[in-house]
Protein backbone atom coordinates (compact mmCIF):
# COMPACT_ATOMS: atom_id res chain seq x y z
CA UNK A 1 0.00 0.00 0.00
CA UNK A 2 2.80 2.41 0.90
CA UNK A 3 4.53 1.63 -2.42
CA UNK A 4 1.34 2.44 -4.38
CA UNK A 5 0.98 5.74 -2.56
CA UNK A 6 4.59 6.49 -3.28
CA UNK A 7 4.17 5.85 -7.02
CA UNK A 8 1.31 8.34 -7.28
CA UNK A 9 2.19 11.74 -8.65
CA UNK A 10 2.25 14.48 -6.09
CA UNK A 11 -1.07 16.26 -5.78
CA UNK A 12 -3.20 13.55 -7.48
CA UNK A 13 -5.30 13.04 -4.43
CA UNK A 14 -5.77 16.77 -3.97
CA UNK A 15 -6.80 17.23 -7.59
CA UNK A 16 -9.34 14.47 -7.32
CA UNK A 17 -10.81 16.13 -4.29
CA UNK A 18 -10.61 19.61 -5.79
CA UNK A 19 -13.88 21.38 -4.81
CA UNK A 20 -13.80 23.53 -7.93
CA UNK A 21 -13.92 20.48 -10.21
CA UNK A 22 -16.75 18.96 -8.19
CA UNK A 23 -18.67 22.23 -8.23
CA UNK A 24 -18.20 22.74 -12.00
CA UNK A 25 -19.39 19.19 -12.67
CA UNK A 26 -22.60 19.74 -10.72
CA UNK A 27 -23.04 23.12 -12.38
CA UNK A 28 -22.90 21.62 -15.87
CA UNK A 29 -25.45 19.01 -14.86
CA UNK A 30 -27.78 21.66 -13.49
CA UNK A 31 -27.38 23.74 -16.65
CA UNK A 32 -28.30 20.77 -18.84
CA UNK A 33 -31.32 20.01 -16.70
CA UNK A 34 -32.33 23.67 -16.77
CA UNK A 35 -32.09 23.77 -20.56
CA UNK A 36 -34.21 20.62 -20.84
CA UNK A 37 -36.81 22.07 -18.50
CA UNK A 38 -36.86 25.34 -20.45
CA UNK A 39 -37.20 23.49 -23.76
CA UNK A 40 -40.27 21.73 -22.40
CA UNK A 41 -41.93 24.71 -20.74
CA UNK A 42 -41.16 27.48 -23.24
CA UNK A 43 -43.37 26.20 -26.13
CA UNK A 44 -46.35 25.95 -23.77
CA UNK A 45 -45.77 29.52 -22.65
CA UNK A 46 -46.03 30.69 -26.26
CA UNK A 47 -49.09 28.49 -26.84
CA UNK A 48 -50.90 29.56 -23.67
CA UNK A 49 -52.63 32.62 -25.13
CA UNK A 50 -53.64 30.99 -28.48
CA UNK A 51 -54.96 27.92 -26.64
CA UNK A 52 -56.89 30.11 -24.22
CA UNK A 53 -58.47 32.02 -27.10
CA UNK A 54 -59.22 28.78 -28.94
CA UNK A 55 -60.93 27.28 -25.91
CA UNK A 56 -62.83 30.49 -25.10
CA UNK A 57 -64.14 31.28 -28.58
CA UNK A 58 -64.32 27.83 -30.22
CA UNK A 59 -64.52 24.74 -28.07
CA UNK A 60 -66.51 26.13 -25.14
CA UNK A 61 -69.16 27.68 -27.48
CA UNK A 62 -69.36 24.41 -29.42
CA UNK A 63 -69.85 22.53 -26.16
CA UNK A 64 -72.62 24.95 -25.14
CA UNK A 65 -74.24 24.54 -28.56
CA UNK A 66 -74.29 20.77 -28.19
CA UNK A 67 -75.84 21.14 -24.74
CA UNK A 68 -78.49 23.57 -26.04
CA UNK A 69 -79.41 21.12 -28.82
CA UNK A 70 -80.85 18.76 -26.20
CA UNK A 71 -83.03 21.48 -24.65
CA UNK A 72 -86.04 23.55 -25.63
CA UNK A 73 -84.37 26.84 -24.69
CA UNK A 74 -85.81 29.99 -26.26
CA UNK A 75 -82.68 32.09 -25.75
CA UNK A 76 -84.13 34.21 -22.90
CA UNK A 77 -85.44 31.92 -20.18
CA UNK A 78 -82.94 31.00 -17.49
CA UNK A 79 -84.39 27.52 -17.23
CA UNK A 80 -83.46 25.09 -19.97
CA UNK A 81 -85.80 22.13 -20.19
CA UNK A 82 -84.06 18.98 -21.41
CA UNK A 83 -85.96 17.31 -24.26
CA UNK A 84 -83.42 14.70 -25.33
CA UNK A 85 -83.33 13.94 -29.05
CA UNK A 86 -86.70 15.56 -29.80
CA UNK A 87 -85.07 18.46 -31.67
CA UNK A 88 -83.14 16.09 -33.94
CA UNK A 89 -86.24 13.99 -34.63
CA UNK A 90 -88.16 17.14 -35.47
CA UNK A 91 -85.55 18.24 -37.99
CA UNK A 92 -85.58 14.94 -39.87
CA UNK A 93 -89.37 14.44 -39.76
CA UNK A 94 -90.46 17.95 -40.82
CA UNK A 95 -89.51 18.71 -44.45
CA UNK A 96 -89.14 22.48 -44.04
CA UNK A 97 -86.00 21.95 -41.98
CA UNK A 98 -84.04 19.57 -44.20
CA UNK A 99 -85.34 20.35 -47.70
CA UNK A 100 -83.28 23.54 -47.72
CA UNK A 101 -80.20 21.34 -48.16
CA UNK A 102 -81.21 21.15 -51.83
CA UNK A 103 -80.21 24.80 -52.20
CA UNK A 104 -76.67 23.87 -51.14
CA UNK A 105 -76.37 21.71 -54.27
CA UNK A 106 -76.26 24.86 -56.42
CA UNK A 107 -73.32 26.22 -54.43
CA UNK A 108 -71.69 22.78 -54.37
CA UNK A 109 -71.77 22.53 -58.17
CA UNK A 110 -70.61 26.13 -58.48
CA UNK A 111 -67.63 25.41 -56.22
CA UNK A 112 -66.32 22.78 -58.66
CA UNK A 113 -66.62 25.22 -61.55
CA UNK A 114 -64.87 27.80 -59.42
CA UNK A 115 -62.02 25.39 -58.60
CA UNK A 116 -61.63 24.47 -62.26
CA UNK A 117 -61.43 28.12 -63.32
CA UNK A 118 -59.03 28.98 -60.51
CA UNK A 119 -56.76 26.07 -61.43
CA UNK A 120 -56.89 27.02 -65.10
CA UNK A 121 -55.90 30.64 -64.50
CA UNK A 122 -53.29 29.68 -61.89
CA UNK A 123 -51.65 27.29 -64.34
CA UNK A 124 -51.56 29.85 -67.14
CA UNK A 125 -50.33 32.72 -64.98
CA UNK A 126 -47.65 30.61 -63.31
CA UNK A 127 -45.73 30.70 -66.61
CA UNK A 128 -44.47 33.74 -68.46
CA UNK A 129 -47.53 35.60 -69.69
CA UNK A 130 -47.96 39.21 -70.70
CA UNK A 131 -49.64 41.37 -68.04
CA UNK A 132 -49.79 38.40 -65.67
CA UNK A 133 -49.38 40.67 -62.62
CA UNK A 134 -52.41 42.66 -63.76
CA UNK A 135 -54.49 39.52 -64.26
CA UNK A 136 -53.44 38.21 -60.84
CA UNK A 137 -54.71 41.39 -59.24
CA UNK A 138 -57.98 41.28 -61.20
CA UNK A 139 -58.66 37.69 -60.15
CA UNK A 140 -57.83 38.21 -56.48
CA UNK A 141 -59.49 41.62 -56.10
CA UNK A 142 -63.10 40.33 -55.57
CA UNK A 143 -61.99 38.34 -52.53
CA UNK A 144 -60.77 41.55 -50.89
CA UNK A 145 -64.15 43.28 -51.18
CA UNK A 146 -66.54 43.10 -48.26
CA UNK A 147 -69.45 40.69 -48.77
CA UNK A 148 -72.01 43.40 -48.00
CA UNK A 149 -70.57 45.64 -50.72
CA UNK A 150 -70.62 42.74 -53.19
CA UNK A 151 -74.24 42.01 -52.32
CA UNK A 152 -75.30 45.60 -53.06
CA UNK A 153 -73.28 45.61 -56.29
CA UNK A 154 -75.12 42.56 -57.58
CA UNK A 155 -78.48 43.86 -56.41
CA UNK A 156 -78.08 46.58 -59.06
CA UNK A 157 -76.48 44.11 -61.45
CA UNK A 158 -79.45 41.70 -61.41
CA UNK A 159 -82.35 44.10 -61.03
CA UNK A 160 -84.78 44.45 -63.98
CA UNK A 161 -83.27 46.86 -66.48
CA UNK A 162 -79.98 46.75 -64.62
CA UNK A 163 -76.45 46.07 -65.80
CA UNK A 164 -76.98 42.46 -66.84
CA UNK A 165 -80.14 43.22 -68.83
CA UNK A 166 -78.41 46.17 -70.49
CA UNK A 167 -75.44 44.00 -71.55
CA UNK A 168 -77.76 41.28 -72.89
CA UNK A 169 -79.72 43.88 -74.85
CA UNK A 170 -76.52 45.32 -76.30
CA UNK A 171 -75.50 41.83 -77.45
CA UNK A 172 -78.91 41.24 -79.02
CA UNK A 173 -79.99 38.71 -76.38
CA UNK A 174 -82.59 40.82 -74.64
CA UNK A 175 -85.05 37.93 -74.82
CA UNK A 176 -83.04 36.14 -72.14
CA UNK A 177 -83.79 38.86 -69.59
CA UNK A 178 -85.81 37.66 -66.64
CA UNK A 179 -86.32 38.24 -62.95
CA UNK A 180 -82.84 37.09 -61.99
CA UNK A 181 -83.59 37.37 -58.27
CA UNK A 182 -87.36 37.09 -58.36
CA UNK A 183 -87.73 33.90 -60.37
CA UNK A 184 -87.43 30.80 -58.09
CA UNK A 185 -86.10 28.78 -61.04
CA UNK A 186 -83.24 31.20 -61.69
CA UNK A 187 -82.40 32.87 -58.37
CA UNK A 188 -80.10 30.13 -57.08
CA UNK A 189 -78.14 30.07 -60.34
CA UNK A 190 -77.66 33.82 -60.03
CA UNK A 191 -76.48 33.61 -56.43
CA UNK A 192 -74.18 30.69 -57.21
CA UNK A 193 -72.62 32.77 -59.99
CA UNK A 194 -71.97 35.57 -57.53
CA UNK A 195 -70.30 33.07 -55.19
CA UNK A 196 -67.98 31.94 -58.02
CA UNK A 197 -66.92 35.52 -58.71
CA UNK A 198 -66.54 36.25 -54.98
CA UNK A 199 -64.34 33.30 -53.97
CA UNK A 200 -62.39 32.40 -57.10
CA UNK A 201 -59.50 34.60 -55.89
CA UNK A 202 -58.93 32.47 -52.79
CA UNK A 203 -58.51 29.21 -54.70
CA UNK A 204 -56.51 31.02 -57.37
CA UNK A 205 -53.94 32.22 -54.83
CA UNK A 206 -53.72 28.77 -53.20
CA UNK A 207 -53.17 27.04 -56.53
CA UNK A 208 -50.74 29.68 -57.78
CA UNK A 209 -48.57 29.46 -54.68
CA UNK A 210 -48.50 25.67 -54.86
CA UNK A 211 -47.59 25.64 -58.55
CA UNK A 212 -44.80 28.17 -58.12
CA UNK A 213 -43.29 26.03 -55.35
CA UNK A 214 -42.60 23.23 -57.85
CA UNK A 215 -38.90 23.25 -58.88
CA UNK A 216 -38.33 24.80 -62.30
CA UNK A 217 -35.85 22.04 -63.21
CA UNK A 218 -38.76 19.67 -63.65
CA UNK A 219 -40.26 21.80 -66.40
CA UNK A 220 -36.87 22.06 -68.11
CA UNK A 221 -36.46 18.29 -68.00
CA UNK A 222 -39.99 17.86 -69.37
CA UNK A 223 -39.21 20.24 -72.25
CA UNK A 224 -36.11 18.25 -73.10
CA UNK A 225 -38.18 15.07 -73.14
CA UNK A 226 -40.66 16.67 -75.54
CA UNK A 227 -43.57 17.01 -73.10
CA UNK A 228 -46.22 19.57 -74.04
CA UNK A 229 -48.09 21.84 -71.63
CA UNK A 230 -50.85 19.28 -71.04
CA UNK A 231 -48.31 16.61 -70.10
CA UNK A 232 -46.58 19.05 -67.76
CA UNK A 233 -49.89 19.80 -66.08
CA UNK A 234 -50.89 16.14 -65.81
CA UNK A 235 -47.61 14.66 -64.60
CA UNK A 236 -45.96 17.58 -62.79
CA UNK A 237 -48.46 20.22 -61.68
CA UNK A 238 -51.42 18.02 -60.71
CA UNK A 239 -49.40 15.60 -58.53
CA UNK A 240 -47.40 18.47 -57.06
CA UNK A 241 -50.46 20.38 -55.81
CA UNK A 242 -52.53 17.36 -54.79
CA UNK A 243 -52.72 18.45 -51.15
CA UNK A 244 -53.89 21.95 -52.08
CA UNK A 245 -56.58 20.48 -54.34
CA UNK A 246 -57.70 18.29 -51.45
CA UNK A 247 -57.82 21.31 -49.14
CA UNK A 248 -59.84 23.30 -51.69
CA UNK A 249 -62.26 20.41 -52.00
CA UNK A 250 -62.86 20.39 -48.25
CA UNK A 251 -63.34 24.17 -48.23
CA UNK A 252 -65.78 23.85 -51.14
CA UNK A 253 -67.93 21.35 -49.26
CA UNK A 254 -67.93 23.39 -46.07
CA UNK A 255 -68.64 26.60 -47.98
CA UNK A 256 -71.51 25.17 -49.99
CA UNK A 257 -73.22 23.77 -46.89
CA UNK A 258 -72.71 26.97 -44.87
CA UNK A 259 -73.59 29.55 -47.55
CA UNK A 260 -75.10 32.54 -45.76
CA UNK A 261 -73.79 36.05 -46.49
CA UNK A 262 -74.71 36.55 -50.14
CA UNK A 263 -78.20 34.97 -50.18
CA UNK A 264 -79.11 36.56 -46.86
CA UNK A 265 -78.14 40.08 -47.93
CA UNK A 266 -79.29 39.91 -51.55
CA UNK A 267 -82.61 38.07 -51.22
CA UNK A 268 -83.07 37.44 -47.50
CA UNK A 269 -83.81 33.83 -48.37
CA UNK A 270 -86.84 34.72 -50.48
CA UNK A 271 -88.00 32.96 -53.67
CA UNK A 272 -86.56 29.60 -52.69
CA UNK A 273 -83.04 30.84 -51.91
CA UNK A 274 -83.09 29.94 -48.21
CA UNK A 275 -80.02 27.98 -47.23
CA UNK A 276 -79.64 25.75 -44.20
CA UNK A 277 -77.72 28.43 -42.29
CA UNK A 278 -80.38 31.06 -43.03
CA UNK A 279 -83.02 28.61 -41.83
CA UNK A 280 -81.00 28.08 -38.65
CA UNK A 281 -80.64 31.82 -38.00
CA UNK A 282 -84.36 32.39 -38.54
CA UNK A 283 -85.23 29.51 -36.24
CA UNK A 284 -83.03 30.91 -33.47
CA UNK A 285 -83.66 34.67 -33.66
CA UNK A 286 -87.02 35.04 -35.41
CA UNK A 287 -88.95 32.10 -33.96
CA UNK A 288 -86.86 32.03 -30.74
CA UNK A 289 -86.14 28.31 -30.83
CA UNK A 290 -82.50 28.32 -29.85
CA UNK A 291 -82.53 24.68 -28.84
CA UNK A 292 -83.86 23.57 -32.21
CA UNK A 293 -81.47 25.88 -34.05
CA UNK A 294 -78.55 24.46 -32.04
CA UNK A 295 -79.57 20.97 -33.12
CA UNK A 296 -79.55 22.15 -36.74
CA UNK A 297 -76.06 23.58 -36.26
CA UNK A 298 -74.87 20.30 -34.71
CA UNK A 299 -76.21 18.37 -37.70
CA UNK A 300 -74.40 20.71 -40.08
CA UNK A 301 -71.16 20.24 -38.12
CA UNK A 302 -71.53 16.45 -38.20
CA UNK A 303 -72.18 16.48 -41.95
CA UNK A 304 -69.07 18.60 -42.65
CA UNK A 305 -66.91 16.38 -40.44
CA UNK A 306 -68.33 13.22 -42.01
CA UNK A 307 -67.78 14.41 -45.57
CA UNK A 308 -64.25 15.51 -44.67
CA UNK A 309 -63.51 12.09 -43.16
CA UNK A 310 -64.85 10.32 -46.25
CA UNK A 311 -62.78 12.55 -48.49
CA UNK A 312 -59.67 11.77 -46.44
CA UNK A 313 -60.33 8.05 -46.80
CA UNK A 314 -61.11 8.14 -50.52
CA UNK A 315 -58.32 10.57 -51.43
CA UNK A 316 -55.70 10.28 -48.67
CA UNK A 317 -52.89 12.75 -48.38
CA UNK A 318 -49.76 11.10 -49.68
CA UNK A 319 -46.26 12.45 -49.70
CA UNK A 320 -45.55 13.42 -53.28
CA UNK A 321 -41.94 13.36 -54.40
CA UNK A 322 -41.24 14.87 -57.79
CA UNK A 323 -37.95 14.07 -59.44
CA UNK A 324 -36.56 14.66 -62.84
Amino acid sequence: MSQQLARRAPGDTLRKLNPRRITSRFTRTEVRQGKTHTAIVMPWLFLAIPLALLLTFTYIPVGNMIWYSFTSWDGLDQNKEVVGFDNFLRIFTQPQYWQVFAVSLYYFAASFLQMALALYFATILSFKTRFRSLFKGILFFPYLINAVAIAFIFLFFFRPGGTLDAVLGFLGMGGLSTQWLGNPEVVNYSLAGVAIWRYIGLNFVLFLGAIQSIPGELYEAADLDGANKWHQFRYIIAPGIQRIISLSFILAIAGSLSAFELPFIITGGANGSTTFVIQTIQTAFVFRKVGLASAMAVILLIIVLLVTWIQRKVVPDEKVTLSS
